[in-house]
């Protein structure tokens, strides 16, 4: 069967069962130690994550904590975002991967490792000697305006601090992944008194100051409370978890409604997951449905079929996915994550096929492919623009936030292979392993070389003396058949999503299913004309070629995360003529090569004999994912249309020394923003930067002669350059946009200011660009 689907169509296939037939609560993942990953992509990722993992120098992840204590380091801090002014959030991210990866592993150099690192972290706690547990650089004038509500804040930081509260997140869920995971008892009383901290913090403060704080990115800090709130039962911690819920996120949510575009993706995405941990632990069924809501939307609506969501770190308007296609800053690794453990906790509480479908589309086609399998480096974003590439990260010389949660993604692939609802073991995922359920008194082993080969078998190690059910994911791409001991179980009950597979197992018996895969073509969820393919869930793409891909492997510059190569014109990739609902017909399978696909009646374009294989075996190269489709009568037009914008695009990317995209998170930390009396809005879904006072940003000027603002009509501003303040050469008006031109002296500008002329609000800045 050829299907032209949704990413959202996709998802529900597997769900279309009326609401009695779907099982409630009660599932459970296993523990990481349960579960050995024994071959396949997997296991390679896991085994070059371990390396990463202990290339990295404790002792400069541990520098921002010791001075932060007032002790001396033992080595100077990593540079990049380490240095910089989120000094200390790699840190947390590192006690989550080590207690993910001694988990899933028993490696004794991991242990060795955690053991040191919390031993130095207590230290640390020790000498502050209140509780707090942070590496936040000079960090004392930030938390006295917070514990008397002087605080200033903004989008992406809190009293001008760099969003502090999303850096001590990190270390407040590495201490709880420590207890947790890695069964480090050590890491428990740390937790309990880091939350005291937070207690006594904010105890001065409002729920009103509480709210107006929460403007700042500041990670899942309710879902950590919810969690010290279930590991003491201590009912302070809960309300913490509720204080620290962003009401202006929730509420939306309850009532069913979008409020998403033009927001900072992965800011929202954690505090959903609190929503959720704090609906499951009061069984508020309100909150409950707002995560849900949320989820669906995002996974649905929002994401491309790779499963990643965002373009700039934001998310733009559901009707217009263009700046997917058009950005080289496409879904970032970090959104993925998150989505995955909200997925995760729904699945746990549903027990629906729903979640896990999106768990394996996400796992295999975004976070498996973000690791690059010859060195690990871990990726940032990835571009879906047609002919872009990746870039991939170094252990000593990159700290973004995707290195750290890329750091724990590739230790953790175990965790939803397997779950237990009762007596039932549930199989969700194909991957090579060996679960031990020491109280179900089963082992099974899985042996599969999934996707090269349409078909698991799963044989029993060790069985119960009772009759046990086997649950098997009934993907929503196929429709699987199961055997066991080699004969079809005929009409198994399906629940969930899930074929019930009940007997009494003894040593040595086989299931095997057996699961056909099929090219499933998946539109742009906007309608547009781009499409992806699909074999059974793995997306495909092609490699084009390896032509100027600068910082393929990132330095530790504070734009290094970004692949800053050259834009390919979309008029060099190849069009598909077809009529979408052919679009299945139009790719083969290659007689002879493993995973490898031909694709016809491509027109244009300079690449000859493409060939498609599993996204996550392309790299370090440049890539399409997306193809564009047209009819016959359509092409000739499209290409006129787009070689204009393209030659515009390419001569403008050509010309740019530097871009700020005003009002956006990344960008602007990316250029050191300082601001006063300075807000970020949103018009037409499109975010921007104004003022009363000022706004500075630090820009590369190498070469660059001109600089260009691109604002609003509704209002003025003085602009100055290294403190000299300058004069238009050129002020274009087109409808609400003006774009004003400014010489500057050849390499010489670093800052650039734009402040109020009169006291009055400056016009919205959406753009500042320096230009040769």
């Amino acid at each position: 069967m050829k299907k032209i689907l949704t990413l959202a169509a996709i998802v529900a296939c597997a769900a279309d069962v009326s609401a009695s037939d779907k099982p409630s609560g009660s599932v459970q993942l296993f523990p990481l130690g349960a579960v050995r990953i024994t071959g396949g992509e997997f296991l390679h990722a896991q085994e070059k994550d371990l390396d990463y993992i202990l290339s990295l120098d404790p002792d400069r992840l541990l520098a921002p904590y010791r001075k932060a204590a007032g002790l001396e380091p033992k080595a100077d801090n990593y540079t990049n975002w380490e240095n910089t002014g989120l000094d200390g959030h790699i840190g947390g991210h590192y006690l989550s991967a080590l207690s993910l990866m001694y988990a899933s592993t028993g490696n004794d150099s991991i242990k060795a490792r955690i053991d040191y690192y919390i031993s130095q972290l207590q230290e640390c706690q020790t000498a502050n000697a209140n509780g707090y547990l942070g590496g936040v650089p000079n960090g004392a004038e930030l938390w006295r305006a917070v514990a008397d509500g002087s605080f200033s804040v903004g989008p992406f930081d809190l009293h001008r601090y760099w969003v502090p509260l999303y850096n001590i997140h990190k270390m407040y869920a590495g201490l709880r992944d420590a207890y947790l995971v890695a069964g480090i008892e050590q890491a428990r009383p740390m937790l309990v008194a880091f939350a005291d901290w937070m207690i006594s913090e904010t105890s001065a403060l409002t729920d009103a100051d509480i709210q107006r704080m929460l403007v700042s990115e500041h990670g899942g800090l309710n879902e950590v409370f919810a969690d010290v709130y279930a590991m003491t039962g201590d009912d302070k911690y809960l309300t913490l978890a509720k204080r620290f819920s962003h009401r202006v996120i929730l509420d939306p949510l309850l009532s069913g409604t979008d409020k998403l575009t033009g927001l900072h993706a992965n800011t929202q995405i954690p505090k959903v997951i609190g929503f959720k941990r704090i609906a499951d632990l009061t069984s508020d069924a309100e909150w409950d449905k707002a995560a849900l809501y949320f989820w669906r939307n995002v996974s649905g609506r929002r994401s491309v079929s790779i499963g990643g969501n965002s373009v700039r770190e934001h998310f733009h308007p559901i009707d217009d996915f263009s700046p997917m296609i058009n950005d080289v800053q496409g879904p970032e690794t970090c959104n993925t994550y998150n989505m995955l453990r909200l997925a995760e906790m729904f699945f746990c509480s549903t027990g629906s096929s729903e979640f896990a479908d999106f768990y394996e589309r996400a796992l295999y086609n975004h976070i498996l492919s973000t690791q690059n399998p010859a060195d690990g480096g871990l990726v940032y974003f990835t571009p879906m623009r047609p002919g872009h590439y990746r870039v991939y990260s170094q252990p000593q010389t990159s700290m973004w936030c995707c290195v750290g949660s890329g750091m724990e993604n590739h230790a953790k692939y175990a965790e939803m292979i397997y779950a237990r609802k009762a007596d039932t073991l549930m199989v969700n995922l194909f991957i090579p392993s060996r679960l031990e359920w020491k109280e179900g008194g089963l082992t099974v082993e899985q042996e599969t070389d999934f996707p090269r080969e349409a078909s698991s078998r799963i044989t029993i190690k060790q069985a119960p003396r009772k009759a046990t059910t086997l649950a098997v994911r009934m993907p929503g791409w196929t429709h699987a058949v199961i055997r066991v001991n080699g004969r079809p179980v005929e009409q198994p009950e399906v629940i969930g999503g899930y074929a019930m597979v009940s007997r009494k197992w003894r040593k040595g018996d086989v299931l095997t299913v057996e699961l056909p895969m099929q090219i499933n073509v998946s539109q742009m969820p906007d309608g547009s004309n781009y499409y992806s393919f699909a074999y059974g869930p793995i997306v495909l793409a092609a490699a084009t070629d390896t032509a100027d891909m600068p910082g393929l492997h990132a330095d530790d510059s504070r734009g290094g995360h970004i692949a800053h190569g050259r834009l390919m014109p979309l008029t060099d990739m190849p069009t598909i003529v077809s009529q979408p609902q052919t679009l299945a017909d139009k790719v083969h399978r290659i007689d002879g090569e493993t995973l490898t696909f031909a694709i016809d009646s491509l027109a244009g374009g300079k690449y000859d004999n493409l060939k498609l294989k599993p996204f996550y075996s392309v790299h370090d190269s440049r890539y399409i994912v997306y193809w564009q489709q047209s009819t016959a009568d359509e092409y000739r037009r499209m290409q006129q249309m787009q070689q204009q914008s393209e030659a515009e695009r390419a001569r403008l990317a050509a010309a740019t020394v530097d871009v700020v995209v005003c009002g956006e998170q990344q960008p602007e930390s990316d250029h050191f923003i300082e601001y006063d009396k300075s807000d970020v809005v949103t018009t037409d879904n499109v975010r921007s930067r104004n003022a009363t006072g000022w706004f500075s940003y630090k820009m590369k000027s190498d070469g660059a002669t001109r600089l260009t603002v691109t604002s609003g009509t509704n209002g003025d501003y003085v602009l100055m350059a290294d403190g000299k303040e300058l004069s238009p050469e050129q002020d274009l008006t087109t409808g609400q946009r003006r774009v004003r031109t400014y010489t500057i002296q050849a390499g010489a500008t670093s800052e650039v200011r734009i402040a109020s002329a009169d006291g009055s609000a400056t016009a919205d800045i959406y753009e500042i660009r320096m230009l040769k």
